[in-house]
């Protein structure tokens, strides 16, 4: 089946389900979360593949890999999605920010090393992360209600969406789409790209854990109050809780 197909299929089912939810009568106090019994069924779900695949897989990179290594990882994927900020930034308007990451590719892909070290902002030119979610914000489009997803996560109808619309600018997409195997090298990025950030939450997932007496309304929590940035048509608020969620963030917090 071609990856668009199910990129199509994927994005419909989301619509119909934020559809649902704009169609019942719910009380203001669980707006934000119409589907909770649903969404600690998936959660639980999630849990459970986290717990015995995932983070096991997850602690095995870290155990066989440096620190160093393990950076120079993040910042490659990083890397690729300088194409996808490009477009998005030409969508939001910001041309001389869409040029800035056009540049950033090309430099930290080329002398660079593939994007495994990051020449560009040593040169001036910032990162800026950029997606489809962030352009929908900008258009005012509402975050939608919380949703989990098996093997997804965390999202809402505007998030998931994003991540579809970005999926057809990544350069990974465009290099496998016309070959025969296709599905199945994007499939290996995916995979791939999930170990390395899940590698990077580890502590942090763990901490949070332990902390909590609902592990699923803190993580409901932290995650749309971080979505919450990005509710105002294009003027960023500041959440209380500032957990972010995207592998970029982490990368550049930690000086590729």
């Amino acid at each position: 089946m071609k990856k668009s197909t199910l990129f199509s299929v994927a994005s419909a089912t989301v619509f119909l389900t934020a559809s649902c939810a704009s169609a019942t009568n719910i009380d203001k106090h669980d707006s934000e979360d119409p589907f909770e019994s649903f969404n600690r069924a998936m959660f639980e779900f999630n849990m459970q593949l986290d717990k015995y695949i995932l983070k096991p897989v997850a602690e095995g990179y870290r155990a066989i890999t440096t620190p160093a290594v393990r950076e120079r990882v993040r910042s490659a994927f990083s890397n690729i999605k300088e194409p996808i900020s490009a477009v998005n930034q030409i969508l939001q308007g910001e041309i001389t920010r869409s040029g800035t990451s056009v540049s950033r590719f090309v430099i930290n892909s080329t002398l660079g090393l593939g994007g495994t070290f990051d020449v560009a902002s040593a040169w001036g030119l910032e990162h800026h992360p950029d997606g489809f979610e962030e352009t929908l914000a900008k258009w005012c489009v509402p975050s939608g209600p919380y949703l989990v997803l098996p093997f997804i996560g965390s999202t809402t109808p505007r998030a998931f969406t994003g991540e579809i619309a970005d999926s057809f600018t990544n350069p990974v997409y465009w290099l496998t789409e016309d070959h025969e195997d296709g599905y199945y090298a994007y499939a290996g990025y995916i995979a791939i790209k999930t170990i390395v950030n899940r590698e990077a939450y580890l502590d942090l997932g763990n901490d949070l854990q332990r902390n909590s007496v609902d592990f699923y309304t803190t993580m409901k929590s932290a995650y749309m109050q971080n979505k919450s940035k990005l509710n105002s048509c294009g003027e960023e608020s500041q959440a209380s809780y500032d957990f972010d969620f995207e592998i970029e963030e982490e990368v550049d917090d930690m000086e590729i």
